[in-house]
């Protein structure tokens, strides 16, 4: 099955959020993360508003990002784990105090 021309990966709803999580293969390594949800702010500034939900970057040390990022003065949030994935993650502003994700 495809959704806007690109393959669905995993898709699955979570009934504590009541919202759906779609991941889309984007050419061989690549993937679009999609969510819905029933009632998001309109103005795009956190990671669950309308819109461009954020941007999210792969890294290979998540912690030794952070404190890079940190030494030279960029706020970032606490790091989290997605259930989902089994993976690490966190945010941090870009200068228009738009999210992004590491």
């Amino acid at each position: 099955m495809e959704v806007l021309g690109f393959s669905i990966i995993q898709e699955t709803f979570r009934k504590e959020r009541n919202s759906y999580k779609l991941y889309l293969r984007v050419g061989h390594r690549d993937q679009i993360e999609l969510f819905s949800f029933p009632n998001p702010p309109h103005r795009v500034n956190n990671p669950e508003a309308c819109g461009l939900r954020h941007l999210a970057f792969a890294v290979e040390n998540l912690n030794a990002t952070v404190e890079q990022l940190k030494s030279q003065g960029v706020a970032v949030e606490e790091i989290r784990f997605d259930e989902i994935t089994g993976k690490r993650f966190t945010f941090f502003k870009d200068p228009d105090d738009l999210p992004l994700g590491i």
